[in-house]
């Protein structure tokens, strides 16, 4: 199982601020970045735009991996002053 953690609108999109899902051993961000869409398709248009995630609280890029335990978080863009 992995903890994935939304944030700002995401998480009123999603109606939720955690959900745990389980992957198929280790898999790439863009495989999760899949799954991702497939199980929350109300943000399915933000995944490869705009939104930015985490692996255990670091930013991750194309090759991370993401496996059992990890958690996630999806974080929107930001803006303010």
């Amino acid at each position: 199982m992995i903890t994935i953690k939304f944030f700002a609108m995401l998480k009123n999109k999603v109606g939720r601020d955690e959900a745990a899902i389980s992957i198929p051993g280790q898999i790439t961000l863009m495989e999760f970045k899949d799954i991702l869409k497939k199980e929350f398709p109300c943000i399915s248009g933000f995944i490869d735009k705009s939104v930015l995630i985490s692996v255990n609280q670091e930013f991750a890029a194309s090759g991370t991996i993401i496996k059992d335990g990890d958690e996630v978080a999806l974080l929107p863009p930001f803006s303010g002053g």
